[in-house]
């Protein structure tokens, strides 16, 4: 696998699926690890066309959809590194229609790639191959972002992570969990972000470079004290409860 390289060709020869890979971040994730050797699958709502190949665009789009997540299977399983980057921000919209939508495509969808790529992991458990999964929960799931509905899909997709931090990497290290608890980024969902979606894109890479599976890019100070330690409360907890059922 491409990401057990050190050095520059770390991610060289990688293919890496990222959710979201229209978005400001997805983009510059897709433009970056290109830059550096990988090979990079969009996984997408909207239909592409070859034509849309472009320089900076991903190697390969392919089209996907919330609750039919198995269709493209056959896609994960040639996966090394599976980003889902993908979501909506109702922002002040609270209607139950709107609450609806942000648990099924930032917490519920992502929830289902999750276990698909877990799937993948498992089949392969007879060989040597390591395979990564770096969620994009934000920020919001510790703090306020002014969209009720956004938060908690954020809160609901970010504790069910941290269950799993806590589990699977326990087990034949087949799969490495990664969160990025990211600070407002510019971009469509966010266009008062005051972070560039580039200097963001680079943070998380050279984190992941260093190998930090909790990955923090904000420009507040308090997310850097709060999340670790909401993350080590979560594992003390999940420990003790393991304990008592064992």
């Amino acid at each position: 696998m491409g990401t057990q390289t050190k050095g520059n060709g770390r991610w060289k020869n990688c293919r890496i699926g990222i959710t979201g890979a229209n978005g400001a971040l997805g983009q510059e994730l897709t433009k970056k690890f290109r830059n550096k050797g990988a090979a990079v699958i969009g996984l997408t709502h909207k239909q592409k066309t070859t034509k849309e190949f472009l320089e900076g665009e991903p190697n390969e789009w392919v089209e996907w959809e919330c609750g039919k997540e198995q269709l493209i299977l056959e896609t994960l399983k040639t996966l090394d590194i599976l980003i889902l980057n993908h979501g909506i921000n109702p922002k002040g919209k609270q209607v139950r229609t709107d609450i609806d939508a942000a648990i099924e495509v930032n917490a519920l969808s992502t929830w289902r790639l999750i276990g698909l790529f877990e799937k993948v992991a498992e089949q392969e458990s007879n060989t040597s191959r390591t395979r990564e999964i770096w969620v994009n929960t934000s920020e919001a799931e510790i703090q306020p972002a002014l969209s009720p509905a956004y938060e908690i899909s954020k809160k609901l997709i970010g504790e069910l992570v941290s269950v799993r931090l806590n589990t699977v990497q326990n087990k034949k290290n087949l799969l490495i969990f990664r969160k990025l608890i990211l600070g407002p980024f510019l971009s469509q969902l966010n266009p008062i972000g005051i972070m560039p979606a580039s200097l963001v894109a680079n943070q998380i890479i050279s984190q992941a470079e260093f190998n930090i599976k909790l990955i923090i890019v904000s420009p507040n100070p308090i997310t850097y004290i709060l999340m670790p330690i909401t993350e080590l409360i979560r594992s003390i907890y999940i420990k003790l409860v393991n304990l008592i059922y064992k």
